[in-house]
């Protein structure tokens, strides 16, 4: 009686080994693998049975080097001193950094996102030599108008954080944004319990998809479960803190019945500023996004109540895995792609 020897484990299986297995080539096999034609039907079906048989899985940057081919993406992030998006550089050059060893690489691009004939004049400026292109987006016609150019042209676009959805962009990389909007409202109201009176709302800019969106799910709780407190109209800040803490003092001084602040963008400096400016730093309830370096103090201290976040490095690496695939042609995992909505108050920073 004979007995056959187990096939290796899964990791150590190589395309050396199916093609052993299937009797064929080293080339006949990384034709079959890599669905290139040229190859019979029945030598394509023993090939497949063999790297079922065996648990081969295909290493796609393996093949990429073995082709000698790169690619090359553009992330488009914003101008200004905005400490989420300084971060989201940060996370994109580590990522660049992850990506070159598989022969893939990333041209970081600073640009107004606030402005759009200066981001589709960006994004319409993108070379032929690029294989796919990551935006923070903003919605506005021109601005989904040079995304439909390039994916016209075959160049990927996934948009960062904020989305333009009914443009061909390929994929949105970022949270669910009304979602968070409805969180922060659902906080407020709690947090403020019983008390009567009105709350403010900071935005960067409303043109944002983000934006609007975190305004809009604010807005569905606020009027469906908290009528004892007026949502105010939004105050349009541009991610800037001198013009977002401008906006905040004058919020303060003309709403005397203020109970609480909803920063839906960026610009949390100038909140904190107005409210130790005012004396209002402990008795508004403040929610704002992301957790930086500075809303991180803000909790500890007590200013801000809640920070509504999301993983800048996850994000970041996320395009990229995203671009890669879709100039590859490799699938793309939808739950490793997700991006989660996290909360946080002093007592949970990590």
């Amino acid at each position: 009686m004979t007995t056959q020897e187990a096939p290796p484990p899964p990791g150590r299986v190589t395309l050396d080994d199916v093609a052993r297995e299937a009797g064929v080539s080293l080339a006949t096999a990384d034709r079959v693998v890599n669905r290139r034609p040229g190859v019979r039907d029945r030598t394509v079906a023993r090939v497949e049975a063999a790297a079922a048989r065996l648990g081969y899985r295909a290493d796609p940057a393996a093949s990429r080097l073995a082709r000698n081919r790169s690619y090359r993406f553009a992330f488009l992030l914003p101008t200004g001193a905005n400490s989420f998006m300084t971060e989201l550089a940060a996370q994109v050059r580590r990522t660049a950094e992850w990506l070159a060893p598989q022969r893939g690489f990333i041209d970081l691009v600073h640009v107004d996102v606030f402005d759009p004939a200066a981001l589709a004049a960006a994004l319409e400026r993108v070379p032929d030599g690029i294989d796919g292109v990551a935006a923070v987006a903003l919605d506005h016609p021109r601005v989904r108008a040079a995304i439909d150019d390039l994916a016209a042209r075959g160049i990927g676009v996934v948009t960062l954080v904020s989305d333009a959805p009914s443009s061909r962009r390929f994929h949105y990389v970022g949270i669910d944004n009304p979602a968070a909007g409805r969180t922060a409202g659902t906080l407020m109201g709690r947090f403020l319990a019983s008390r009567t009176g009105s709350v403010g709302l900071v935005a960067g800019s409303l043109a944002l998809r983000d934006h609007a969106e975190r305004q809009f799910g604010f807005h569905q709780v606020m009027a469906a479960e908290y009528p004892n407190l007026t949502v105010l109209p939004a105050l349009e800040g541009r991610d800037d803190a001198r013009r977002t803490r401008a906006l905040a003092e004058r919020l303060i001084a003309e709403t005397p019945d203020l109970v609480g602040i909803y920063n839906v963008g960026a610009g949390n400096r100038g909140i904190a500023a107005a409210l130790e400016e005012t004396g209002r730093a402990h008795d508004l309830v403040w929610i704002g996004h992301e957790l930086t370096a500075h809303s991180r103090r803000y909790l500890l201290h007590g200013l801000m109540d809640a920070v509504i976040s999301q993983d800048p490095g996850h994000e970041a690496r996320s395009a990229a895995r995203v671009l890669m695939a879709h100039a590859t042609g490799e699938p793309i995992l939808a739950d490793q792609e997700r991006i989660r909505i996290d909360i946080f108050l002093r007592d949970n920073l990590p």
